[in-house]
């Protein structure tokens, strides 16, 4: 019977062997781990202390978690806007992400290229002046304008200062800027698919596109869509900066005051560290069980 694990020295061996894949992959692995698998080990003990970067860190026990939930109202208040925007951006970017692949995939070769382009560039370029351009309150916005000039509204609606509607254009912007690297995941996935499946489908009786997308296409895709789905989830609960650049910092009565963007007030604002480690810790606990729950739903088109 074959080991299940790898001895140490064969590892080792395996690691000299493919020493220059090791080499190529070394400088990622050290900034991430450097930035992202520090802070966040180091975010656990943050939490349970008083640190405001400029005195030692004074040991306080669970009293910044029983803060959070028994006396700061806008943290409470920030979970309901956290909950309801990801509840929109995550399934709704993540069900986008991949009908445009779809579409895309179905596409001559050079029309692929540029409606990858078109619809991945919003995700890595500063839109928001566009779109205050867009939601302006005053009658020159392009929004307030087409709606008056249609008889829909009379005087123009301040998008971006009203509480009434300040979660709703961040949420559609979010949108808008969400096709990132989910969205080429998806499409490398598509691309990469084995033609002569689709043969043996046929010969099997698969007789419809819809049938092509059951029994061929989500299990070829399966670890691309895992990993579109944990970038989604990613983006739906850090979300932050859309809500600071659009609709200012704080938002109206709070109104898009998400857990990322509480993090951020006390954490860059008030530098009260050891706060801001606990409202992370939160939103981490969050999104990994979100992400268990997605790996559960997908998990038969990674076996």
């Amino acid at each position: 019977m074959a080991e299940k694990h790898v001895k140490p020295r064969n590892l080792w061996k395996e690691i000299l062997k493919n020493k220059a894949c090791y080499a190529m992959l070394a400088p990622f692995m050290i900034l991430f781990i450097v930035f992202t698998v520090v802070p966040v080990v180091m975010s656990l003990p943050i939490g349970f202390t008083d640190f405001n970067m400029v005195q030692p860190p004074k040991f306080v026990g669970f009293s910044n978690y029983s803060t959070l939930f028994l006396s700061d109202k806008v943290f409470i208040k920030s979970i309901r806007v956290t909950l309801v925007f990801a509840f929109f951006t995550g399934p709704l970017s993540y069900v986008l992400c991949f009908l445009l692949a779809w579409f895309i995939n179905e596409l001559p070769r050079k029309l692929k290229t540029i409606f990858t382009l078109i619809f991945y560039i919003p995700s890595m370029s500063g839109v928001y002046t566009v779109w205050q351009l867009i939601f302006s309150g005053d009658i020159n916005g392009y929004l307030n304008s087409v709606l008056i000039d249609l008889g829909i509204i009379t005087s123009p609606v301040q998008w971006l200062t009203d509480g009434r509607y300040v979660l709703g254009v961040t949420i559609v912007v979010q949108l808008w800027i969400s096709l990132g690297a989910g969205f080429l995941a998806i499409r490398a996935g598509f691309q990469n698919i084995d033609r002569t499946l689709y043969e043996a489908g046929a010969v099997e009786g698969v007789s419809n596109r819809w049938q092509e997308l059951i029994y061929i296409v989500l299990p070829s895709i399966g670890p691309q869509l895992m990993f579109a789905a944990v970038m989604q989830i990613v983006g739906s609960f850090t979300a932050g900066t859309v809500a600071q650049n659009l609709v200012g910092f704080p938002s109206t009565d709070y109104k898009a005051h998400t857990i990322m963007t509480h993090a951020y007030d006390y954490g860059w604002v008030r530098f009260e560290m050891g706060y801001a480690a606990a409202i992370c810790m939160i939103l981490f606990i969050a999104m990994y069980l979100c992400n268990r729950l997605i790996s559960k739903v997908l998990g038969k088109y990674t076996d």
